[in-house]
């Protein structure tokens, strides 16, 4: 109990980061509909889904080798880092300049005519980003939660802070008179221009800061580190490719595959941005498997030499279920004020209805993570690879099937079957070559009722809205009672016992 109650504690120092950081940049999405064009929070879920796709291009697995090699097999923690960093630092200086110089290709293909900049600044975030990898994840190894908190929230405050100066603050001084028009070349007719620059900003700046944090590393290349590093990390590469399709695809060409007059008075463009903005609701639940892997990561590979492992992980997975299933019950019933609170346009709330399926989605890439330990610790990362490419293939034939029929739903199912796949193939894999006792049945009892409650709750309309509210709380009550009835031994263990 004491190595949950420490993976408890740590997720909850990153959660400080991950989960407040994140909302606050989450409540970015009240000055998006209130202040830009549909359009512009069209163009901004598509930039960032390329954005999300080509991260993992520039990063290709190196966060989660540099963990496996600086932990368990017996090396200098110190030099793999410096190692690592070293050949990050080279293939960033090379994929950053072939995306700049490919920027007006992009901006061709993608139809964001005369608009390269947008791109040539994509390529400076997705440098700095991946800058940042590794020095982030050393101080997650060396437990200093506390630094990688405050950077994080750092980052997370600039990027904000320029967003409302460039989004809000500066037009209002010019609409007042305090500034001239064309202040230092400013462009009232800039939208998604001053996400991406905020962005930019915040990232440059924030180097330093990590970098210092984390110990400034020396150049070093050592082949005999680097050569099985990357041969770990190969397949990781094919994984996060395949992983970020099944997540980001639906928003990279939900645009390119709708209909044209699909939904009546919007262009496929401004349909994206509905689409994107209700995405960016269920973020909620991705957060919290954020910041659970932030701390869980680390600790499942530093307990994986100790024989109860398996066990470990079993009451890990647990304690996930349960916690995220509540969650994901408690936001869709909420719905009905959550979504107009934080989507301040007109024409957002056609798109709530997705959202717990997306809650669904994100809830089961989480369990997938907690299942993906037996092939990372057993080193046949190459298992990742077959599984996220099965995921991919789903996602896509889901998402060229069903969104010119079914539009935000089709794209939203593209998610969950991709995850739903990925899931159940890892099991049956890790059953075989790395057995867990997980309690299967228990825990897909919880997963399904939490779904099916989730909807039940979602359309659920009473009168008037105070037992509206009270009888779709009522709902998660209930589940919740159910569930410490239920696991009433070993919650009081675990809030009890020392050891």
């Amino acid at each position: 109990m004491s190595n949950l109650k420490s993976l408890a504690s740590q997720t909850a120092i990153y959660g400080l980061s991950s989960i407040l950081g994140r909302s606050i940049n989450f409540l970015l999405i009240i000055i998006y509909t209130a202040y830009l064009t549909q359009e512009d929070l069209g163009s901004f879920t598509g930039i960032y889904a390329l954005i999300g796709f080509l991260n993992i291009v520039f990063t290709y697995g190196m966060e989660t080798t540099f963990f496996r090699f600086a932990t368990g097999k017996n090396l200098n923690p110190q030099k793999v880092y410096h190692s690592t960093q070293s050949l990050l630092l080279i293939s960033t200086l090379a994929l950053g300049s072939t995306v700049y110089l490919l920027a007006p290709s992009l901006a061709h293909w993608l139809d964001y005519p005369g608009q390269a900049y947008l791109f040539r600044w994509t390529a400076l975030i997705l440098s700095f980003d991946a800058l940042l990898a590794i020095p982030f994840a050393k101080l997650r190894l060396d437990n200093k939660a506390w630094a990688f908190a405050g950077s994080k929230l750092l980052n997370i405050s600039l990027n904000v802070g320029f967003n409302l100066l460039l989004i809000v603050a500066i037009p209002a001084w010019i609409a007042s008179g305090y500034l001239s028009e064309g202040f230092l070349g400013y462009r009232s007719d800039w939208g998604v221009e001053y996400i991406l620059l905020a962005n930019l900003l915040a990232n440059g700046l924030i180097i330093p800061v990590v970098w210092w944090k984390a110990g400034f590393f020396s150049f070093h290349l050592d082949k005999s580190i680097l050569v099985p590093m990357w041969r770990f990390s190969f397949p990781l590469l094919f994984m996060g490719l395949a992983g970020v399709t099944n997540e980001l695809v639906s928003r990279l060409l939900f645009e390119y595959l709708l209909p044209a007059d699909f939904y009546s008075g919007l262009s496929a463009r401004k349909a994206a941005g509905i689409f994107g903005a209700n995405f960016k609701l269920a973020i909620l639940m991705n957060l919290v498997i954020q910041a659970f892997k932030y701390a869980a990561e680390p600790f499942f590979f530093k307990k994986s030499i100790d024989p109860n492992s398996p066990a470990l992980y079993a009451k890990v997975m647990h304690g996930f279920v349960i916690f995220t299933s509540v969650l994901m019950l408690a936001i869709s019933v909420n719905l009905d004020w959550i979504g107009p609170l934080f989507l301040r346009g007109e024409g957002y709330e056609a798109g709530l209805y997705i959202v717990p399926t997306l809650l669904m989605g994100y809830l089961l890439l989480g369990v997938y993570f907690n299942l993906s330990i037996w092939f990372k610790i057993t080193d046949k990362t190459s298992y990742s690879l077959w599984i996220t490419l099965a995921g991919a293939v789903v996602s896509l034939l889901v998402i060229f099937a069903l969104v010119p029929e079914y539009g935000f739903i089709g794209a939203a199912l593209s998610t969950l079957a991709s995850y739903s796949l990925m899931v159940v193939i890892c099991f049956f894999f890790g059953q075989k070559y790395y057995p867990i006792p997980y309690p299967t049945v228990k825990l897909v009892v919880y997963l399904l009722s939490a779904f099916g409650l989730s909807y039940a709750g979602f359309f659920l309309h009473l009168e008037p809205a105070a037992l509206n509210f009270f009888a779709k709380n009522g709902i998660v009550i209930l589940f919740l009672i159910l569930i410490v009835w239920v696991e009433r031994k070993d919650l009081l263990a675990f809030l009890f016992k020392k050891k």
